[in-house]
């Protein structure tokens, strides 16, 4: 990988972000109007929001971002822009790295966003620091990216890479302690939980919600996500085809 072309692959990236307001719509829009509509849900019963409303601030930014992400990845390859640029000095891991980077900077825009809606317009009231809530929405956003850029390449259509989202995501929703306690899950869902990053998503986000001072049970939950999203873009660099047929 060359730093040089990394950084101008995600410049060209951002801008082209730049340019469509449908897709930035949809990263800083949609989150806001679901955590809107879930404290219109409980506008009677507001310690409900406060309970479930932080964890839903990590699951809504990294399912926007694996959509957004793996359509944009796999746009690239049907039009041919992929196998044009891996002619050039660009190599996969330039490419898989400068879309971290394009949309990364989206994921800080994001997590403010979603942050300050949350917590200033539908109240959500969080015990602990609220630079550590919009660290942790980063992280999950960023992943999202992550688990979107290694999806991307399974997929030869638009409509497949929206396919993946349920294959990826929905068992991690359905596990991560948000629906029951993952210590109340049968012996194998509780081993398989505690390898998938949204676990320790929503476990960061729940603790920042309950503790005043949670940066130690938060670091080591973080640890791991920024774990899955190295690997992730890893094997989303050695698997990236250079087009679809």
């Amino acid at each position: 990988m060359n730093p040089r072309i990394t950084l101008a692959t995600a410049a060209r990236i951002l801008r082209q972000l730049r340019g469509d307001h449908r897709t930035v719509a949809l990263m800083l829009v949609v989150p806001c109007v679901l955590l809107g509509l879930l404290a219109w849900v409980y506008s009677d019963s507001p310690v409900v929001f406060d309970q479930i409303g932080p964890a839903l601030l990590g699951v809504f930014p990294l399912v926007v971002m694996f959509i957004v992400t793996s359509i944009a990845t796999l746009r690239e390859r049907t039009t041919g822009t992929l196998e044009r640029l891996l002619t050039t000095p660009l190599g996969k891991g330039d490419l898989i790295l400068g879309y971290a980077l394009a949309f990364g900077v989206m994921a800080v825009v994001q997590a403010v966003v979603a942050s300050a809606f949350a917590v200033w317009v539908c109240g959500l009231d969080v015990a602990g620091p609220l630079w550590l809530l919009v660290v942790i929405a980063v992280v999950d956003a960023v992943l999202g990216t992550a688990l979107g850029l290694l999806a991307s390449g399974f997929a030869r259509t638009e409509f497949q890479a929206v396919q993946f989202m349920p294959a990826f995501i929905l068992p991690q929703f359905l596990l991560c302690g948000l629906l029951m306690p993952r210590d109340r899950m049968p012996g194998v869902l509780e081993a398989v939980s505690d390898v998938l990053p949204l676990s320790y998503a929503v476990d960061a986000m729940k603790d920042v919600s309950a503790q005043a001072d949670p940066l130690g049970d938060v670091l080591p939950s973080l640890g791991v996500m920024v774990l899955w999203v190295a690997v992730a873009l890893l094997l989303g660099s050695l698997t990236l085809p250079r087009r679809t047929p």
